[in-house]
C-alpha cells in the first residue's frame, strides 16, 4: 500500500513539474512569438489600447496624440492637423494596422524600447515616482508652417512637393495631393471606419504618397545628372559646341529627337542647359554613352532604395547599360529624363540637395528627437552621408548652371530678390498628350540651407504648362517661406 502511494506520490510531482515547465514556457519562452502570431486578436487589442506617445512638428505643432476614452479601447488616436501631415505621420488604425511615422517608430511611440533616465531636477523626480507613463513622444524635421505652404501652393492639384535641408538630409515638409484625414481611419466605429477606407480606395494611389512612393518621368530634371556626368566622365564635352538644332538625328533609325514646342537651340553646356536643349543634351547623352549615364544616376541614388525612415519608400528608376545595347537611341531620350527613366519627388530633391552639399547626398529622414514622459530628450538624430554622388567640384559647377536657369533661362519664375536660387525645370511628355512638369532647386546658392522638389503630373502639353511656369512658383514660395517667412532654418543636429 505505502509503494503504490509513493508512486501515486511521484506521478503527482512529475506532473506538477511538467506543468510548471509547460507554463513557464508558454508564458516565458513561447510569449513574445504567441503574442506576435496574426491569429492571437488579443495581441492587436493590447497595443491598440496601450497609449502612444505624441508626434509634433519641428515647430511645435502636436500632429498625433492618444485621447483616453470610456470604450474598450480605452483610447483614441487622433490627428489635429488633418490629412496636412499624412504623408508622415501616416495613420494608426485597429482595422488597417499603420503606416508613415506611426509605424516606423511604434516601439518609440509606445515606449517598449524606452531607456530609463535618471531625473536631473526635483520636478523630475516627483513625475517618475507618480508617473509610470513608459510613452515617448517624437519631434519631426518638418515644419508645420512650411507643410501650410506646400498645401496651400497645390492648390488641390495633384502634386508632390518636397523640401530638405541639404545639410542634414532632415525633410523640411512633404506635402502630396491626393491625400486622406488619417482620423477616418482611426475611429473606434468600425464599421464607419471601413466605409471610410472603401470611399477612400476609390482615388487610386491615394495610399501610396506620391512624394516618396510614387514615380514619373523626371523630364530635364533628370540633366542635372546627365550634366554632371559630362564633368565626372568626359570633361572634355563641357566645352564641345553642340549644333543648332530643332529635331536631333537619331541613330540607327529615321526617328528624330525635337525640342519642347519646335524650339531651335545649341551651343555649349552652359547654353544648353540654361534652355533645357533637348536635342543638345540627347547628343550629350549619345556621346557620354550608357555606361557613364548608368553609372551617374547609381551615384546619384537611382535604382535604390532611399533610406529614409519612413516605410516602403520607392527606387527611382534607370536603365542598365545592357539594355540599350539594342536600342542606342533610348541613350538620347533617356539623357533627358524620358523613355524608361522614373524618378520619386524625394529623389529629385535629394538630387538637388547633393548638388548644394558639395556632391555629398544626406541620409533623408524626419525623426527630430524623442523624448520620453518627463520630457526629457533621450535621442537625437545624428545626421550621416548615404551616397557621394559626385565631386565638389562638378557640384560647384552645376550650381553655376542652374544658378543660370533661374537668372535667364527656363526657370525665372524661380527668381527671389536679394537671394540666389539654382534650379532646373523639367516638363517631361508621358506619351499620353500630357507632361509631368517639374522644378528642383536651393538656395542660397553660396551657402544652400534649402533644397525642394516640386512635380506637377498630367498636366496638358502646352506653353502655359510647364515646369518652369507651374512648378517653379510653387518652389519660390517655399523657399521664400523658409528663408524669409519668419521661419528660422532648421541646424544640424547635436547630441542630447
Amino acid at each position: 500500500m505505502n509503494r503504490q502511494i509513493r508512486l501515486v506520490g511521484v506521478g503527482i510531482m512529475v506532473l506538477f513539474v511538467g506543468l510548471f515547465l509547460q507554463l513557464n514556457w508558454l508564458q516565458i519562452v513561447h510569449a513574445p512569438a504567441l503574442e506576435a502570431n496574426p491569429l492571437n486578436s488579443l495581441g492587436v487589442v493590447k497595443e491598440y489600447t496601450a497609449p502612444r506617445g505624441d508626434i509634433v512638428s519641428a515647430d511645435g505643432v502636436t500632429l498625433a496624440d492618444s485621447v483616453p476614452t470610456n470604450d474598450e479601447y480605452k483610447y483614441l488616436r487622433q490627428y489635429p492637423t488633418g490629412a496636412l501631415f499624412e504623408d508622415i505621420t501616416g495613420f494608426f488604425s485597429f482595422t488597417y494596422g499603420s503606416d508613415g511615422v506611426e509605424r516606423t517608430y511604434d516601439q518609440v511611440l509606445t515606449g517598449s524600447n524606452s531607456p530609463f533616465k535618471l531625473p536631473t531636477s526635483l520636478s523630475q523626480l516627483r513625475t517618475l515616482l507618480t508617473d509610470h507613463n513608459r510613452t515617448q513622444s517624437i519631434t519631426l524635421t518638418a515644419l508645420d508652417k512650411l507643410q501650410k505652404v506646400a498645401q496651400a501652393e497645390l492648390a488641390g492639384r495633384e502634386g508632390s512637393v518636397v523640401a530638405l535641408d541639404p545639410r542634414t538630409g532632415a525633410i523640411l515638409a512633404m506635402y502630396s495631393n491626393p491625400s486622406f484625414n488619417p482620423n477616418l481611419l482611426s475611429g473606434h466605429d468600425q464599421t464607419t471606419v471601413q466605409a471610410s477606407y472603401k470611399a477612400l480606395s476609390a482615388t487610386p494611389g491615394i495610399f501610396s504618397p506620391g512624394a516618396y512612393r510614387q514615380r514619373w518621368f523626371p523630364g530635364s530634371t533628370f540633366k542635372i545628372i546627365t550634366a554632371s556626368a559630362m564633368y565626372d566622365h568626359q570633361p572634355a564635352l563641357v566645352t564641345k559646341v553642340f549644333p543648332t538644332l530643332s529635331a536631333l538625328p537619331l541613330p540607327d533609325t529615321t526617328n528624330l529627337l525635337h525640342n519642347f514646342g519646335g524650339e531651335v537651340c545649341g551651343g555649349a553646356l552652359l547654353e544648353l542647359f540654361t534652355v533645357s536643349c533637348d536635342t543638345g543634351f540627347g547628343q550629350v547623352g549619345l556621346d557620354l554613352g550608357a555606361n557613364s549615364l548608368n553609372d551617374e544616376a547609381t551615384s546619384f541614388g537611382f535604382d535604390q532604395t532611399p533610406p529614409i525612415d519612413l516605410p516602403f519608400a520607392a527606387q527611382s528608376y534607370f536603365p542598365t547599360a545592357a539594355s540599350f545595347a539594342q536600342d542606342v537611341p533610348g541613350v538620347a531620350y533617356s539623357a533627358i529624363g524620358q523613355q524608361d527613366v522614373q524618378a520619386t519627388p524625394l529623389e529629385m530633391a535629394m538630387v538637388a540637395g547633393a548638388i548644394a552639399n558639395g556632391g555629398t547626398m544626406m541620409t533623408p529622414h524626419v525623426l527630430g528627437h524623442v523624448t520620453n514622459a518627463q520630457s526629457q530628450v533621450v535621442s537625437t538624430y545624428q545626421p550621416k552621408p548615404w551616397l557621394q554622388a559626385t565631386s565638389a567640384a562638378t557640384a560647384a559647377q552645376l550650381t553655376q548652371l542652374m544658378v543660370s536657369v533661374v537668372d535667364r533661362g527656363t526657370g525665372v519664375a524661380a527668381r527671389i530678390p536679394g537671394v540666389a536660387v539654382a534650379g532646373k525645370t523639367g516638363t517631361a511628355q508621358t506619351g499620353t498628350g500630357e507632361t509631368d512638369d517639374w522644378f528642383a532647386a536651393f538656395a542660397p546658392a553660396a551657402a544652400p540651407t534649402i533644397a525642394v522638389a516640386v512635380v506637377l503630373p498630367n498636366q496638358p502639353s502646352a506653353d502655359e504648362y510647364q515646369g518652369g511656369t507651374l512648378a517653379a512658383p510653387i518652389v519660390k514660395a517655399m523657399i521664400e517661406a523658409y528663408l524669409g517667412g519668419g521661419t528660422a532654418p532648421v541646424p544640424p543636429s547635436t547630441a542630447p
